[in-house]
């Protein structure tokens, strides 16, 4: 009988733990897609608790990147949802694990487009984590470090990581402002950086949004003349008043003629499909042209490979978003710089954002679109 009640005592106790377990899930609640059609809901969901290396941060404002509306829309192969977009992340820790020592409860931090690696493989040495086989996005991802957890994005009230993938923001951080950096910022810098860009290079910014005008900011400060690409008259003025010397409309043929063994350096950062292969007659002997905008599988440009023969001496390369440590240097020297990207604020419901989006995909925006999330009901 004994022996009874004893097992009864450890199931019951073993049942409680689960119970409480569950009951450390943090509550979240935001704005998801349910299906690949654009249209957002309010959606409430519960994030893991909270470990003791990780941050839990209040949102304060998310950004909105091309990149979320590829994959709201299946751009880039099938999604699962629901979704909740988002990492471009701006906001205050409002708890600290018991080992955390980077951070402290009322900081500000923020979080880009990943929340874990394995720490262990050679990317990950090297700062790299982005390219880590083991990366866990910020969303549409499997957390495989939290029981393949599907992680969930920006357009939410909190969000939960390890302190070792949040940034820290500075005290005189403009916070509307800050969040597109730790996406449009450094998916810009990282490249701009690698390919040692100097002072009097000329450099081409093909594309002049999101993560154009950052490139145009960074390039500029550093001493480069910069010439502009778009599709549209309408941001002739902008990219001149950011400090690019030149402004090309693609679709007029005399702003194209002159330009070939121009640039020493051109960054695209073109969502859509277009033909790179117009750019790369710009490049100077051992100019460099990276690739960081990526257009939808099903329009995704080509190089063919005899272009690259007829263009020798000439490099290409792609780059995606930047290391965690990177991240952190490029986000102190936008704000020591007072380099932000220009944004537009709109409120925290469903409606507003499927508005942006639209916007978004018609070039409307100037340059992004950041939810203030503190408006959220």
């Amino acid at each position: 009988m004994k022996r009874v009640w004893s097992l009864t005592i450890v199931l019951v106790m073993a049942l409680l733990n689960a119970v409480t377990a569950q009951n450390k899930t943090i509550p979240s609640k935001g704005f998801a897609v349910l299906a690949a059609d654009g249209k957002f809901k309010p959606f409430e969901f519960n994030r893991h608790a909270l470990g003791d290396n990780e941050i839990l941060i209040e949102t304060l404002y998310a950004s909105i990147c091309h990149s979320d509306i590829h994959h709201v829309h299946g751009d880039w192969g099938k999604e699962e949802f629901p979704m909740v977009p988002g990492h471009e992340i701006a906001g205050r820790v409002s708890k600290v694990g018991k080992n955390v020592t980077k951070f402290k409860v009322g900081d500000y931090a923020g979080v880009g487009c990943m929340v874990n690696s394995c720490g262990k493989c050679d990317f990950c040495k090297a700062g790299l984590e982005q390219y880590c086989k083991d990366v866990v996005l910020t969303y549409h991802d499997k957390d495989q470090f939290h029981d393949n957890e599907v992680t969930q994005g920006g357009y939410s009230n909190n969000i939960v990581l390890t302190e070792n993938f949040a940034i820290k923001l500075p005290a005189n951080t403009d916070m509307k402002k800050v969040a597109p950096l730790l996406c449009a910022g450094i998916t810009t810098y990282s490249p701009i950086h690698y390919a040692q860009v100097k002072k009097g290079d000329k450099v081409g910014v093909a594309g002049f949004g999101g993560l154009g005008h950052m490139a145009v900011q960074y390039a500029v400060k550093i001493g480069a003349e910069v010439t502009v690409f778009d599709i549209t008259e309408e941001k002739r003025a902008d990219a001149k008043r950011l400090g690019a010397v030149k402004y090309v409309n693609v679709n007029n043929p005399e702003d194209l003629k002159g330009l070939d063994n121009s640039l020493n350096f051109i960054i695209s950062t073109i969502p859509a499909s277009y033909d790179p292969n117009i750019y790369l007659k710009m490049l100077k002997i051992d100019g460099q042209m990276a690739f960081v905008g990526l257009p939808p599988y099903a329009k995704m440009p080509i190089i063919p490979i005899d272009k690259l023969i007829w263009q020798g001496n000439r490099k290409v390369f792609g780059s995606q978003i930047g290391g965690i440590k990177e991240t952190q240097e490029m986000l102190d020297y936008s704000i020591a710089n007072n380099i932000y990207p220009e944004v537009e604020i709109i409120p925290a419901t469903s409606k507003a954002i499927e508005v942006a989006y639209q916007n978004v995909l018609d070039g409307k925006v100037k340059f992004r679109y950041v939810i203030d999330m503190k408006t959220l009901k």
